[in-house]
């Protein structure tokens, strides 16, 4: 049986540039760190940054939750991402956006109202 998300890796070419970029846009330090792979404790998941893989942006499209989508899509893209999904409303309330990181990922954005953090497991 799936339980749900838990950890989302990011292939990186450069692991300290990386590091230091996501501990920017996360306002945290990694929880581990490892020349081998690096993690952060997002919101009761993990995003870990893996170096010398392949980076891309058609692969799998996790979307990280945020609760002003607008000001953290502008904000990203202020940190070096480039634009590559505009914040659109989907239904009921809920918005999703992209970017792409620095180092050629694809990192989503939602602003779902329905999501109910409880719910996680």
């Amino acid at each position: 049986m799936i339980l749900g998300l838990r950890t989302v890796i990011y292939p990186v070419p450069d692991l300290d540039a990386a590091k230091h970029w996501y501990s920017k846009v996360l306002g945290q330090a990694p929880y581990f760190d490892q020349p081998f792979y690096v993690g952060y404790q997002v919101g009761g998941f993990e995003l870990g940054l893996l170096p010398g893989a392949q980076t891309g942006s058609a692969g799998p499209q996790p979307l990280w939750g945020v609760s002003d989508i607008e000001a953290e899509h502008a904000r990203l893209l202020e940190l070096g991402a480039s634009a590559l999904d505009p914040v659109t409303e989907v239904g009921e309330g809920i918005k999703v956006a992209a970017v792409q990181d620095p180092f050629g990922n694809r990192f989503g954005l939602i602003e779902n109202p329905l999501f109910d953090p409880r719910a996680v497991r």
